[in-house]
């Protein structure tokens, strides 16, 4: 019980964290100059881009957790 609340308070202060991209006056001042077309297409290439690296670490983290389960079983049995 103590792991799933510090897991939950560590995925808390990660998704209240500024991201560090949000910074850089360039990449800002670029965006904010498009159209609403031209924001729409840089938020959906965000998401195109976000989604593989966060499949990855999911599956990751999946087989991790079933691998340390079984391992857990045979050590008891």
């Amino acid at each position: 019980m103590k792991q799933r609340l510090l897991m939950l308070a560590f995925v808390s202060l990660l998704w209240a964290a500024p991201a560090l991209g949000q910074g850089c006056a360039m990449c800002y001042s670029n965006a904010a100059g498009t159209t609403k077309d031209g924001q729409r297409a840089i938020s959906r290439g965000i998401l195109v881009l976000l989604i593989p690296p966060v499949g990855f670490m999911t599956i990751g983290v999946g087989l991790a957790y079933r691998y340390g389960k079984k391992r857990d079983t045979e050590q008891v049995d």
